[in-house]
This record gives C-alpha cells, sequence and structure tokens, in this order.
C-alpha cells in the first residue's frame, strides 16, 4: 500500500501530515460556538394581525379568513392554521422543507399586501416573521426594587431593556409585568350630557389641539427658515385645559367634563420572582447566534449596567438556557474523555504492551480533533448533534488503528518479520478490509446526513460530522499507526496471544465454531429464529420521538376560567406558587400571567410558571418525580386548566408544547366543542395520559349590544357611532400622544369606572347623532350577556379544536394509538374528521425517514463491499449478519427500560454498520488464505481464529467508548444513552451468534455456488 508504505519509509512526512491537519483542529476549536441545537430554518411563516377589543369570531371572519386566502395561493404549502383571540389574528404558514425560507417569507409578504385594503378600519399593520427556533428566551431577568410599579418600569426600561438592546447577538427584549406611563383622559358621561357633548366632541378635541404639523419652509432672499407650528402641550395637565366646545359663550374645558391623570397603563401582564413581583425582561437572541455566547457576553454587560442602578433595585436572573447547555456539555466532554481512556485499555488488555496503547490510542484525540477543522470549516457549532457524533465514534475511529496494529504484532510476533517490514507487509494485508470496514460506515453516516424531514435537518450535522471523523481515522490508520509501529514495536516481545486469559477465549471459540460448521442447519435455524423474535419484540418495546432529559427545569402552564380579572387569576396563582416552592427540590418558581406570543395577545387568565429545580447532582428525586409532585399540587384548584411539562428549547410557530396533539375538524363550533369534551372525558379515564385538554373554551363572557336600525335610523344615530363611541368610553381609546424631551407617551381617553363596570351603566350612556345631540343608548339598543368562544382555531382552512394530553409512564406511539381507538369509537359525523400533528406527525416522518435511510445504506453497503471483494456474492455473506443484531439491540432498550426514539434508531443504524465489520475481517482473510492454496473449510477455521482477537479489541473499543454514554445520568444523558445503548447491548448480546453465523453463512453459499457451477457444466 503506497501510503503505509511511504509514511513507514518517511517517517517524518507522516508526523507532519498528521501534525497539520491536527494544529487546523486545535485552531479551529477556539472559535467554535457552543450551543444546545444545530442552526435549523423551518420555511415557516407567521402572520400576527391586531385588532383592539375584537371578539375572536369578528377576528376569525374579518381578518383571519381574508390573511388566509390570500396565502392559499402560494406553491408549496404544508400547513396552513390560525387561532382567533380576542382583538388577535395568528396565521401560521408551514411550508415543505424544499421551500427557502426567505423565498416564503417574502411571497407571504406580497399575498398578504393584497388582503390590507379588506381589514377593517383600525387593524394594526400585520406583523410577518419567519418562524426562529431560536425564539425561545435565552435567559429571563427579574427586576424589582422598594418602588411603585411605574418608576420599576421606567429604570427596567431604560436603564436596563436599552442598554441590553445594544449587545451583539441580542435580538428582542419582551418586557412583562411593566406599568409604562400613561396620560389618562377620565370623562364623567353625566357631565357630558349636561353640556350636551358626547365622547366624540372630547376625542376630537385632544386630537386636534395636540399636535405638531411642519409648516414647510420660510425663505426670501439669502435667508432660509423652517416653519413650525408649536401645537404640542408641554405639560400633563394642560390636557385639561383644552377647549371642548363653546356653549352660551363660555368654553367647555376637559377640567370640566372630568379629569387627567399622570399614571401608568392598565395592568395587562404581570411577572413575579419567588413570591416578589418584578418586572422582566424576556431575553431572545438572534437568528443563527450562539446561545452560550451571547448569554456570556449579556452578562458581562450586565454587570456593567448593574453598577449604575440605584442601590434597591435587583436584577435575578431565571431561565438561563446557557447552564443547561454547559453542563449537557461538560457531560459529553467527560464521557467522550472516559470512553478514549476505556477503549484504549483495551488494547492494553489484548496486546499486553504500553507501547501498542500509544500507537492505536493516539488516533482518538487526532481524529477528533482533525474534525473540528470541518465543523469550523461548514459553519457548524458544538452542540447536541456534533458532539454525539464525536462520542460515539470515540470508540468507532480507534478500530481502524487497533486492526491495523493488530495485524503488524501478528506479523512480528508469529511471523518473525521485523517491524520495519511487518508495518508495510501487515497493513498492505489489511487494507482491504480496513476501507471495505470505513467506507461501509460512511455509506451508513451519509444517508443519515440527508434524511428527509424535520429529523433530518438535525441528523444531517450528525451524519456528516461522523463521516470525516471516521475518514480521518482511516487517513490515521495508514500512516501514523504503520509509522510508529515499525518505531515502537520490538521484535523478540512475547507473544501477546500466550496469554492465558486470550488462549481460552480462543479455544472456547474454536469448539463452538467447529460445532457450528459441523451443525449448519441448527445454526441457519438458531438465526432465523433470533430474526423471528422481532414480532414479539417490537411491539413490546416503547415509541416516541425523543427521551425526555431531566432538565433541571419544567413549565407549569394555567389557564383560569373565561371571565376571571388579572387580579383573581393573580391570587389564584400565588397560592400555586406557594405550593410549588415549598417542594424539595426547586430553586425558583418565576410567574407570568397574560403573556402572548412573541409578547403579543396574551389573555389575562392565562398564566406560565417556570420551576427551576437545583442540579441534577444535588437532588434525589428526577424532575419527572417532582413534575408528579407539581401535578399533585395543581390537583386542589379543579376549576384550573392546568399543564405540567418540560421547556420546550424550540419556541414559536402557535403549536401546543404538550407530547400529543390531535386535531378535530368540522364546521360548527358547537358540535366540535360537544365532540372535544366527550373525548377529553374518555382521555382522562387512559391509563397514563395526565393533563388532558381542549383549546376550545365556549365560556368566554361578553356583552353584547344589539341594535334597534329603525330607531336608530329616526334619531341619526349611525352603527357607526354607536360602536366607536362605545369603544371609546368602555374600552378605551388611544387618541393622541404626549411628548416629553425624546420620549412620546400615549393618551388614553376613556370613562370613570363605574360608568363602564356593567351592562346596566352601559345602558345609561349616550352617543352623538347627526344633529350633534347626544342620544341615550338605552333608547336604541339592547344589551345581553352571552358566551362565545375564547379563541378559534382552523386547521388548511377549516375550522378545528385540538384535544392535548402529556404522558405519564406510557410513550408517544402507545398513547396516540389508545386515544385513537377512543376516536373511532366515537363515530365522527360526516363532514367532521381528524388529525394527529407535532410529535406524532414528526415522529411518523421520522419512521420513514429512518427506513429510507437504512434501504438507502444497505444498498450502498452492498456495492461498497462488492466493488471492494469483486464479488456479488461476499457482500450477502457479510450482510447476513445485520438482521441479527437487530433483535438484540431491541433487546438491549427493553432491558434498559429506554423505548425506540430517533436516538436509538441512528444507534440501529451505527450497529448495522459496527457489526459487520466483524464479518469482512473475517471474510477478507478466508480469502486471503484460499488464493493462496489452503483448502475452504481449513481456510474457514484459520481465518476466523487469526482475525477473532481484532474482532474482539474492535467490539470491545467500541463498547468501552461509548459504555460512559449508555451509562451517564447527567444533564442531557437521556438522548445520547439511547443511541449508546443500542450500540453497547446489540454489540454484546449479538457477538457470539454474529461470530459463528458468518462462517456458516460463507460455506453454504460457497457451496451452492460449487453446486451452480457443477450443474453448469454438467449441462453444456
Amino acid at each position: 500500500m503506497w501510503l503505509a508504505d511511504t509514511s513507514v519509509r518517511r517517517p517524518v512526512f507522516a508526523a507532519m501530515l498528521i501534525a497539520f491537519i491536527t494544529s487546523f483542529g486545535v485552531m479551529a476549536y477556539k472559535d467554535l460556538g457552543v450551543d444546545l441545537f444545530p442552526k435549523v430554518d423551518f420555511p415557516n411563516v407567521s402572520i400576527i394581525t391586531t385588532l383592539e377589543g375584537a371578539s375572536p369570531e369578528e377576528i376569525e371572519t374579518r381578518i383571519t379568513k381574508p390573511i388566509e386566502e390570500a396565502v392559499n395561493t402560494i406553491a408549496g404549502i404544508d400547513e396552513l392554521r390560525s387561532v382567533s383571540l380576542e382583538g388577535v389574528s395568528r396565521v401560521y404558514v408551514q411550508f415543505l422543507l424544499e421551500k427557502p425560507v426567505d423565498t416564503a417569507a417574502q411571497e407571504v409578504r406580497e399575498k398578504v399586501a393584497t388582503a390590507l385594503p379588506l381589514l377593517p378600519e383600525g387593524t394594526d399593520p400585520p406583523l410577518i416573521e419567519k418562524l426562529d427556533p431560536d425564539a425561545a428566551p435565552a435567559i429571563a431577568l427579574a427586576v424589582s426594587g422598594r418602588r411603585s410599579p411605574r418608576e420599576v418600569t421606567e429604570i427596567a426600561k431604560k436603564r436596563v431593556k436599552e442598554p441590553l438592546e445594544t449587545v451583539p447577538g441580542v435580538g428582542s427584549i419582551t418586557m412583562v409585568g411593566g406599568r409604562e406611563r400613561e396620560v389618562q383622559v377620565v370623562i364623567d358621561p353625566r357631565k357630558l350630557e349636561a353640556y350636551g357633548l358626547t365622547i366624540a366632541d372630547a376625542r376630537e378635541a385632544l386630537r386636534k389641539q395636540n399636535l405638531e404639523v411642519p409648516g414647510g419652509r420660510v425663505t426670501y432672499r439669502e435667508r432660509e427658515q423652517v416653519l413650525r407650528t408649536m401645537g404640542r402641550l408641554e405639560r400633563p395637565e394642560e390636557f385639561a385645559q383644552i377647549v371642548v366646545a363653546v356653549k352660551a359663550g363660555a368654553p367647555v374645558r376637559i377640567a370640566d367634563l372630568g379629569r387627567v391623570e399622570d399614571g401608568v397603563e392598565e395592568a395587562r401582564t404581570l411577572s413575579r420572582l419567588n413570591g416578589e413581583s418584578a418586572v422582566s425582561l424576556l431575553i431572545r437572541r438572534q437568528s443563527g447566534t450562539n446561545a452560550v455566547e451571547v448569554v456570556e457576553r449579556l452578562k458581562k454587560h450586565l454587570d456593567r449596567v448593574k453598577k449604575t442602578l440605584p442601590p434597591d433595585i435587583k436584577i435575578a436572573e431565571v431561565r438561563d438556557q446557557s447552564r443547561f447547555v454547559k453542563r449537557s456539555f461538560g457531560e459529553i466532554q467527560s464521557h467522550l474523555i472516559m470512553g478514549a481512556v476505556l477503549a484504549s485499555a483495551i488494547v492494553l488488555l489484548f496486546l499486553r504492551n504500553w507501547r501498542s496503547v500509544l500507537i492505536a490510542a493516539v488516533a482518538i484525540p487526532i481524529s477528533i480533533i482533525a474534525t473540528f477543522t470541518v465543523i469550523k470549516a461548514l459553519g457548524f457549532t458544538l452542540n447536541n448533534m456534533t458532539m454525539l457524533a464525536l462520542s460515539v465514534c470515540t470508540g468507532i475511529v480507534i478500530d481502524d488503528a487497533i486492526v491495523v496494529l493488530e495485524n503488524i504484532y501478528r506479523y512480528v510476533e508469529e511471523k518473525g518479520v521485523k517491524p520495519f517490514e511487518a508495518a508495510k507487509a501487515a497493513t498492505a494485508e489489511i487494507g482491504l478490509a480496513v476501507m471495505a470496514t470505513t467506507f461501509s460506515l460512511v455509506v451508513i453516516f451519509l444517508p443519515v446526513a440527508f434524511m428527509a424531514g424535520i429529523p433530518g435537518r438535525f441528523w444531517y450535522y450528525f451524519g456528516i460530522t461522523a463521516t470525516f471523523a471516521i475518514m480521518i481515522s482511516l487517513l490515521v490508520s495508514f500512516t501514523l499507526t504503520p509509522m510508529l509501529a515499525s518505531k515502537l514495536v520490538r521484535a523478540g516481545h512475547s507473544a501477546s496471544k500466550e496469554g492465558r486469559f486470550y488462549r481460552a477465549i480462543d479455544g472456547v471459540y474454536g469448539r463452538m465454531l467447529g460445532w457450528s460448521l459441523a451443525h449448519r442447519g441448527v445454526m441457519v435455524a438458531a438465526a432465523l429464529l433470533a430474526v423471528g423474535s422481532l414480532i414479539v419484540l417490537y411491539p413490546a418495546i416503547g415509541k416516541e420521538l425523543v427521551p425526555a432529559d431531566d432538565q433541571s427545569e419544567f413549565q407549569v402552564d394555567v389557564k383560569a376560567p373565561e371571565g376571571y380579572s388579572l387580579e383573581r387569576t393573580d391570587a389564584a396563582i400565588r397560592e400555586i406558587e406557594g405550593k410549588l416552592a415549598k417542594i424539595p427540590g426547586v430553586q425558583d418558581v418565576f410567574t407570568t400571567i397574560g403573556l402572548g406570543e412573541g409578547g403579543i395577545g396574551g389573555q389575562v387568565n392565562s398564566a406560565s410558571t417556570y420551576v427551576g429545580l437545583v442540579p441534577i447532582k444535588e437532588r434525589k428525586a428526577s424532575q419527572f418525580a417532582l413534575m408528579k409532585e407539581a401535578r399533585k399540587v395543581l390537583a386542589a384548584w379543579p376549576e384550573l386548566r392546568a399543564s405540567v411539562s418540560q421547556v420546550s428549547r424550540i419556541s414559536g410557530g402557535g403549536r401546543s408544547m404538550r407530547d400529543l396533539t390531535l386535531v378535530l375538524q368540522g364546521p360548527d363550533l358547537g358540535e366540535l366543542d360537544r365532540i372535544s369534551n366527550a373525548l377529553v372525558d374518555e382521555g382522562r379515564k387512559i391509563p397514563g395520559f395526565v393533563d388532558v385538554d381542549t383549546t376550545l373554551e365556549m365560556q368566554k363572557p361578553e356583552v353584547r349590544v344589539w341594535i334597534d336600525r329603525q330607531k336608530a335610523a329616526d334619531l341619526g344615530v349611525s352603527v357607526e357611532a354607536i360602536a366607536r363611541s362605545l369603544r371609546t368610553m368602555v374600552g378605551g381609546e388611544e387618541v393622541t400622544k404626549y411628548k416629553e424631551e425624546d420620549e412620546q407617551y400615549p393618551v388614553r381617553l376613556r370613562l370613570l369606572e363605574e360608568h363602564r363596570k356593567d351592562k346596566e351603566a352601559i345602558a345609561r350612556l349616550s352617543v352623538p347623532s347627526a344633529r350633534g345631540t347626544p342620544v341615550p343608548l338605552e333608547n336604541l339598543v339592547r344589551l345581553t350577556e352571552e358566551r362565545s368562544p375564547a379563541q378559534i382555531d382552523r386547521y388548511n382552512r377549516a375550522r378545528q379544536v385540538m384535544v392535548v394530553a402529556n404522558f405519564q409512564g406510557i410513550h408517544l406511539k402507545e398513547g396516540q394509538d389508545r386515544l385513537a381507538e377512543k376516536v373511532r369509537g366515537m363515530s365522527l359525523p360526516s363532514g367532521y374528521n381528524h388529525v394527529f400533528i407535532g410529535r406524532s406527525k414528526i415522529y411518523e416522518q421520522a419512521i420513514w425517514g429512518f427506513f429510507w435511510a437504512t434501504l438507502t445504506s444497505m444498498i450502498f453497503i452492498y456495492m461498497v463491499l462488492a466493488a471492494q471483494f469483486n464479488s456479488y456474492l461476499h457482500p450477502v455473506t457479510i450482510m447476513a449478519c445485520l438482521p441479527i443484531s437487530l433483535p438484540f439491540g431491541l433487546l438491549s432498550l427493553i432491558a434498559a427500560g429506554m423505548t425506540l426514539n430517533v436516538y436509538s434508531m441512528i444507534g440501529m443504524l451505527l450497529l448495522f454498520g459496527i457489526i459487520k465489520k466483524n464479518s469482512i475481517l473475517q471474510v477478507d482473510y478466508t480469502n486471503t488464505l484460499r488464493a493462496r492454496g489452503v483448502p475452504r473449510d481449513a481456510a474457514i477455521v484459520e481465518a476466523n481464529h487469526t482475525r477473532l482477537r481484532p474482532i474482539l479489541m474492535t467490539t470491545f473499543a467500541v463498547v468501552a467508548g461509548m459504555l460512559p454514554i449508555a451509562l451517564g445520568r447527567g444533564d442531557g444523558a437521556a438522548s445520547r444513552a439511547s443511541t449508546a445503548m443500542v450500540i453497547v447491548g446489540g454489540q454484546m448480546l449479538a457477538l457470539i451468534l454474529t461470530l459463528l453465523i458468518t462462517p456458516v453463512v460463507y460455506s453454504l453459499l460457497d457451496d451452492l455456488r460449487g453446486a451452480r457451477a457443477s450443474w453448469l457444466q454438467r449441462n453444456r
């Protein structure tokens, strides 16, 4: 082999080549970012439109449906979902993954622009954004102090929020629980009536008498000046002196009709940390930036900000996303180092020489470090996917070096060849097998990298990283390994195979091999029985999308009954917070009330409580046990709709974060309400289902104003006048702005509270007529108290309701099947249907993605092996062991209490790639011996004895390298453990059978080939 020969003859060349790629890796490592997930763009776009005070039904009809109709004509839409809430329309357009996200966003903007003329007056311009998986807050800050809410809000906004927004990498900062300054003009309707005025008169006076209009330029000869009309009021109290009208020759001012308050806006959100009220800042990073880097940079800036604040102002850091990332990254690093040490120890165990450990083990750090160059060049970060690839490769990258080194040792010890010549000859002999094993592994990783669906977007980073790590290990095994062996292996060293330990193993294997070749039918039957056990094992294993990790935090979401005010919701949540804080292991309890997605459109009866736990190593109970305790706490408030869930690392898109989401579609909301409530009742009876709920709530109280159009026409009152007057009088309207220095504050016009507190008070109000006189509202309308939906969901342009649930003790596929059975038993009416979305849909994508990846890998493996061995038959011999390993992989998962998920599926593919390496070594040397004239059966026996040691060494090295990952219990360990456990358990359980079945299949296929050749010869 040219490369190995050159490396042995020119050792400095080999050393410098490896030093070159390693030094680049060291330099690249310093610049690599650390993150939880790789940067993945989804072609999803959200359209958020607000119309203050509008009901969900009006939002659906007048805003949501026109926008849906406009964007529905765009090509490549996968899902079109919407949520219509009080005052807010949210439309989510999910495109097929092949669609470029920037193109999708631009097309949505163009189509929404065509719908703008159809939207009602007063609608705010739609906010169109690309869905950013990084939208979850990277960190949250709670600002508190012994001051009024207005003062704390001012400090939080101007002296904390605004300086932090300049930090590189910070995307947006949402303020929750603040009470910003607002000038309030509060009118007494009785005084309006006494002066013969209406709310419209006050509104127009405020608008027209507080403005600054550019007057153009004053130009004369050589002089030019700007003309400004200084019509803005300079102090809040001056609003009271605005003249509304002149009655009987005397001006009627705002002060004559009510009062002006320099106050704060009405509270619609609230936040609290550990029982203390605070103004919270939810800080999101810019798309594509590194979470750990941004948070660390922000904390440094925050330290400087704190020094400028008053002594009583405190800033607490909560929901720090970087903490889990750093702890998880630290766990992976320790697992990687431990795995490298254990894999190296396997070399010492079999070769019984410290020099051999050095020669083989150096392949691990070189392969890992050199891969950092590729990670940097491709713009990857050190995240869960790339680090998992490097971790599982710890035991794999040493394999090639082990095989080459073991063969060199065999030449030196058994054939008496000098190390210099042995390094060249042994590498040349084993080179074909090493390349076959490496390339057949690469063709497993590459299909994973290009897998379809959302999971494929994440596994791309895993597949590419693992591919390059293994290819670099191949380079090391053909350069540095033979070079070091030629220098460090000593001739005359005692034969390493003569140890009592290895001789015992070789003797037992020899007897088993002889028996297997003599009873080939029994061995084939045993192999078929193993494969047939899949019929029992596959249904027995739990199936889910991803395993749940102990993240040392969870989230409690609470929905109070419709009609609850902010104060009433707050009172209930305070009690819950107190109970949660007493659970052992709870460190922080952070609550926000009234916060909608992206800070828009929250409801005052909705609350979210973040529960931070002490680190996993400092508490006895797991996160999931504490979540169970939290559910027991919430059971004391049956009137509340609550759920306890993991904190989602990917945010946005309007999706439920529950474990299971079922969509019910149909034309009538009343019927959907009946079906969904019946299904919720059935779901609560299913063992393992918790937090079962529906997104439809038909009990939102509202006061409806029914207009007598004939009376209104007779009295000269338009419907618009009634609607606009009520909006201003009851809901309040921002009529102008008050400017102070470089800040502007809203000026809100509204009636006194006692005149808008119920429908009786509202009925006594007056509205303007065309004649200019006020008309009592009770002469024109009838007011009733009704119930309506709190939100209206739509899926692919049809009304829908989502039934959602979490699991406790069961897994996704089992839960989905049980709920689907309940739906089938309900016999949905004609025109109504159901579909599972969310995790269920992604799980189905993952199943098909892995199916095609596996099929593609098998085809590629066959092609690689056929090309390497120049045979159509030997690849079949080698691949015969693959189906045998599958049941052992599943058995190891079941024994460890793990599930079949996207991580363990990757483990299955890796198991295929690793376990066939054994067969390649067996078949390759059998062919080599037969080419030298050794009879077939003798060649089979000798080849398998000869290759037993490298097979055991590589198998145990892989197992040892992954053992720390498989047994890991730290942050983020559950997902990685699934991958490693399949390989560790599958390798160890299937080892004996695969060692025996390959020579049996080899002999059987060789007999068939011989029989076919004889038949052809006889029939010529």
